[in-house]
């Protein structure tokens, strides 16, 4: 017997497995569209409720306001608070990350609201309440007249926080709702695609997301500036770790070839964020000798700044627990995952796709 080998690059890169609406990454040009706009200008005049609204109605095909987000995620804080204690019922002794992951799972249809509001508004109120409960604390009930971003971190840190703080999470959760084709987005619609359920679909992408590989880089960027310490050791520290052949987090992307147009958009959010404690020239300092580092020591090869470097700078500044910053993440992306995940149902189409076996042969 003859088996036909069909040559497919690893990991399907550049093999597109949908057509979509909802994002555009251009890793050459390093651009990203989300719903039709620019990133930078998405940021800049939108909040989460209307970047939401901007992926549901295009995923969906129906007219869906901002004003109708806002109430419904407000809404869908409240059911999830109300049902915390079934939700965290097998998150006992797990980790934040781990415990995030059991609640979402257990997630169900609401009454009077689509499964895209459930899911969404559900995050900030599971992330708070694990928050919480590694302090010791109990969880703060949801306020409903918040918008999303002010009520998230008002339950994850357990005080009213500044507008200024709020402006700097709402640019985040926009800035992060959705990227194409990512792996945990892919994970989402591959099950959608099997006509499961909404819930079932995003507890597939959250589980992609915990991966070292996808949206785990955050905290180690912190340890690393922790680690450098002061502006004379950055030069000898960084080379010292390039010698060892170590990554350095914060620094390259799968898509991008040039710089992550979202890095420059994290980056102004922590320049407006005045107060914050947060050492943006120490961080500065350390990203330009890197950038630089890294060309020197493989000049063919562009790595520069990604999401993740100014991702965890933004986050610390704002008092998130880093053992919160993946939930975080996943509290915005849900918007990008229910989205995608709608879209695909739409199609009624199962993705499938072939293997190219290399085992032996009878």
């Amino acid at each position: 017997m003859t088996i036909q080998l069909s040559k497919s690059p690893i990991g399907l890169d550049g093999i597109p497995a949908a057509e979509t609406v909802l994002s555009h990454v251009d890793g050459q040009q390093g651009e990203l569209i989300i719903a039709g706009h620019r990133v930078a200008e998405l940021a800049a005049a939108s909040g989460f409720e209307g970047v939401t609204a901007r992926l549901w109605s295009a995923a969906t095909k129906r007219g869906i306001s901002e004003a109708d987000v806002r109430a419904s995620l407000g809404m869908a804080r409240q059911r999830a608070f109300a049902r915390l204690p079934e939700l965290l019922a097998a998150t006992s002794g797990m980790s934040i990350i781990d415990g995030y992951r059991a609640a979402v799972a257990a997630l169900r249809p609401e009454p009077g609201l689509d499964d895209e509001a459930t899911i969404v508004g559900a995050g900030p109120v599971i992330a708070g309440a694990l928050v919480q409960r590694a302090r010791g604390a109990q969880p703060i009930a949801p306020n409903p007249d918040l918008s999303h971003a002010a009520d998230t971190l008002r339950m994850v840190r357990g005080d009213t926080p500044s507008t200024g703080e709020v402006a700097a999470l709402d640019t985040y959760l926009v800035t992060v709702s959705d990227h194409g084709m990512n792996a945990s987005t892919f994970a989402a619609r591959v099950v959608a695609s099997t006509q499961a359920d909404l819930f079932a679909a995003i507890t597939a992408g959250y589980c992609a997301l915990t991966g070292p590989l996808h949206g785990g880089a955050p905290e180690p960027v912190l340890e690393m500036l922790n680690a450098i310490g002061t502006s004379a050791n950055i030069a000898p520290w960084v080379d010292a770790a390039l010698g060892r052949g170590e990554r350095l987090m914060g620094f390259g992307h799968r898509i991008y070839r040039v710089r992550d147009p979202r890095a420059d958009v994290l980056k102004g959010a922590i320049e407006r964020l005045a107060g914050s404690g947060a050492d943006l020239p120490f961080a500065s300092e350390v990203e330009a000798y890197i950038r630089q580092a890294l060309r020197r020591k493989n000049p063919e090869r562009v790595l520069d700044t990604n999401v993740e470097f100014f991702t965890a700078i933004l986050l610390d500044a704002l008092k998130i627990p880093r053992q919160a910053f993946t939930p975080i993440f996943a509290v915005a992306r849900a918007a990008g995952w229910t989205a995608h995940a709608r879209e695909q149902q739409r199609t009624g189409r199962l993705i499938r796709p072939s293997s190219a076996y290399i085992g032996p042969q009878p």
